[in-house]
């Protein structure tokens, strides 16, 4: 997920196969007399048995599981499995409203979601189990279920833009924008509110589920697209629930719930020294003031110290790279021309800040536009590709060694063949997709407009009408390269709809709204498929999916909403210089605000900046795609270089810590790393994440830290001193 998604680190996925832990998925068992017995345990039996009954075999993760009875669809969503969800979603929504809110960047949390998940339904059955009260097993399928609907959940989090176009629309991202700006009016304004915001959100989350419903088998059985993430979290929920992947597993756990507390107890520690503006560790000048004055420190945050873990080493050093030539270079050589190039004071969208946000735009829009295309053309030639193979295969026989011809199946592997025969077993009738979707769009074109003023039916129904296009290609291209395109759909939908409203008819918020719908559509449509692929993988029922995806979906609806709101009354969102500037807020409202105006309201030389930056992220990832990946895994991102030419680099430096302590550890003990990096980070975001709960209760309630820890000069330490004692 990221603003637009970022891989997990957690298993590794090469051309359709995933490398990292054969040793979950395959097990060696001795077979003695039609009984399974483990390696571990057959080592000790050994000299009981002769050479002639010991028949040696390398099974399939499905023959592991063969003799586990598959559960029905109604029996893999449980009660406890929707409590867990929901405890889990407040805390992954508390964790992605944290990181929309400043940086923007969300890795992926499905390995999360999934140990997690493992974890607190083991806590639970084992409780149960002491009292003799344990009636149900803890199956993989009801991991699966827990994983999906803890995604759906917190990705309405990302999807409901909280950090982008939905602030963008407020007042005080208005107010940042320039009340001067041209096309920046009063008429554009809509500020937060939860009634409507948690309206908007059930009216438009549910339709991208509807959307890809019909398309589940070709996806997933016809093309074989990958999803890496959704198979990464299905061979880390197999392995969990072998005898192996146990251990693994409480491995992995109490590593999780060693720093989770170590994160939660630093966090409640940084807080006594937060008791002003500019107070605290979060300010503490790793390299010197000078440094400190243009973002560059490390500021203690086990946050981003986890993000940056998750993250690939490419995305945090792209990040880095990115501020190094903005706050490094560009912003101090182009504040040197201020009166001449020009006049407003440097936080005005007329100053220096002008010259940060579209620069900044321009590297976005570029990279989005290459990748948009690049996936197009990608899943065209792969349809195309895959049709003419299936055409081919269906007009040829499979022949056996003997030369006869073999029944189909037999050209199948036996995982395949039993997976296939589950996945279509409890279909979704298509009626049910397509009436929901008709009635759903109806339902939109009445409420929508009511929402938003500038927002006419006719946008909503136009919007819905395009949407399964663009639904189908995010989740095709995310099939194949795990890299979503949500918000550059978004962006899309802001050029379009902005425009086609007009800046005399509230083209801005129009713009912001149809974003709104095109990205909750879209994501939640790639969301579906990656959890459809993952229940694939484990046997989990496609309509146990689709309804753990829309309960998972509509607790996001009132969770994410209500997560925001304890951020938005408790702390100071959109304040540039907070511990919450939500970039992306500005961001968006200015990509609306050039849809309907144009480029005159620009400051000097800003327009040919931007055309430059523009046209170097299409290059740079031009290059990236032709030369060999040896080479291009040393190439910057152009996506991840533009977020810190707003925000700044600090934390660059957090994620870059992260990025550092992951390559360590793989230098020392790969396979160690690779298993117990997801969990470590996990439990920073969790710790960190968690500790804002309580710091918003604190803020709502008027306590005030005690200390405010902060940094001077020499020479301004006098100063103060001198002062204080001429007042003493």
């Amino acid at each position: 997920m990221g603003q637009d998604s970022s891989e997990s680190r957690s298993l590794e996925v090469e051309d359709g196969h995933v490398h990292g832990r054969e040793g979950l998925v395959k097990r060696l068992y001795h077979v003695k007399n039609g009984e399974e017995i483990s390696s571990g345990d057959a080592n000790s039996q050994d000299k009981d048995v002769t050479s002639s009954n010991i028949e040696e075999k390398e099974l399939s993760i499905e023959q592991i599981f063969d003799e586990k009875k598959v559960p029905p669809w109604s029996e893999q969503i449980t009660v406890r499995a929707m409590f867990v969800s929901m405890i889990m979603g407040i805390m992954f929504c508390i964790i992605v409203m944290k990181l929309s809110l400043t940086t923007g960047i969300i890795p992926s949390l499905n390995v999360s979601a999934g140990l997690l998940g493992f974890f607190f339904i083991k806590i639970w059955t084992k409780f149960l189990e002491k009292f003799g009260l344990l009636k149900t097993p803890f199956t993989r399928q009801e991991n699966t279920v827990i994983q999906t609907c803890v995604v759906a959940c917190y990705g309405i989090a990302f999807s409901g833009g909280f950090g982008s176009y939905l602030l963008g629309m407020s007042r005080k991202i208005y107010e940042q924008a320039g009340i001067t700006t041209p096309g920046n009016t009063t008429e554009n304004i809509k500020d937060p509110s939860l009634s409507w915001i948690i309206g908007f959100l059930f009216v438009v989350s549910f339709v991208g589920l509807l959307a890809v419903v019909p398309l589940r088998k070709i996806m997933v059985i016809d093309y074989k697209l990958t999803y890496p993430s959704g198979t990464a979290t299905a061979i880390l929920i197999n392995g969990f629930h072998t005898p192996q992947g146990d251990k693994l597993a409480r491995k992995q756990v109490r590593a999780l719930g060693k720093f989770f507390t170590l994160s939660f107890l630093w966090g409640f520690f940084q807080w006594f020294f937060t008791a002003g503006s500019d107070c605290g560790f979060q300010q503490f000048p790793t390299f010197g003031l000078k440094a400190l004055d243009q973002k560059f420190y490390f500021d203690f945050s086990a946050t981003y110290i986890g993000a940056g873990m998750i993250c690939p080493h490419l995305v945090n050093l792209s990040i880095l790279f990115g501020a190094v030539i903005s706050w490094g270079f560009m912003w101090p050589l182009i504040h040197q021309h201020k009166g001449d190039w020009y006049t407003a004071a440097d936080s005005s969208m007329q100053g220096l800040q002008g010259y940060r946000v579209f620069v900044s735009i321009a590297l976005i829009l570029g990279d989005g536009l290459y990748n948009f295309v690049k996936i197009m053309i990608i899943s065209g030639t792969n349809l195309y590709s895959q049709t003419k193979e299936k055409r081919a295969r269906n007009g040829l026989p499979v022949v056996n060694s003997d030369g006869n011809e073999a029944p189909l199946d037999a050209a199948i592997p036996y995982d395949e063949q039993r997976r296939n025969e589950m996945f279509m077993k409890d279909s979704i009738p298509l009626w049910v997709a397509g009436a929901g979707y008709v009635a759903l769009a109806a339902i939109s074109m009445g409420i929508i407009p009511q929402i938003f003023h500038p927002v006419k039916w006719y946008f909503v129904l136009v919007a819905y009408i395009m949407a399964p296009v663009l639904a189908f290609c995010n989740a095709y291209g995310c099939g194949l390269t795990d890299w979503s395109l949500v918000s550059t759909y978004g962006k899309l939908a802001i050029f379009i709809f902005g425009a086609w409203a007009g800046k005399d008819d509230g083209g801005v918020l129009a713009g912001l709204a149809t974003c709104g719908v095109m990205m909750s559509i879209v994501s939640t449509a790639a969301d579906l498929m990656q959890d459809f692929k993952t229940g694939y993988l484990t046997l989990s029922s496609p309509r146990s999916m689709f309804l753990s995806q829309v309960i998972g979906t509509a607790m996001g609806c009132i969770i994410a909403p209500l997560t925001f709101w304890l951020f938005y009354k408790a702390f100071n969102v959109g304040d540039r210089n907070g511990e919450y500037p939500a970039i992306y807020g500005l961001v968006y409202r200015n990509i609306a605000i050039l849809a309907v105006e144009g480029f005159g309201a620009l400051p000097k030389h800003c327009l040919t900046l931007c055309y430059c930056f523009f046209a170097a992220a299409i290059v740079i990832n031009l290059i990236r795609h032709r030369v060999p990946k040896k080479v291009s895994q040393y190439i910057p991102l152009p996506m991840a270089m533009a977020i810190p030419f707003y925000l700044g680099g600090y934390f660059a430096i957090d994620m870059c810590v992260g990025t550092a302590i992951v390559f360590v550890w793989q230098k020392i003990n790969r396979k160690d790393a690779d298993v117990m990096v997801p969990a470590v980070a996990a439990g920073l975001l969790c710790g960190d994440g968690i500790w804002t709960l309580p710091a918003s209760f604190l803020a709502l309630a008027k306590v005030n830290p005690p200390i405010c820890m902060k940094f001077l000069s020499s020479s301004m330490n006098n100063k103060v001193d001198a002062f204080i004692a001429s007042n003493t």
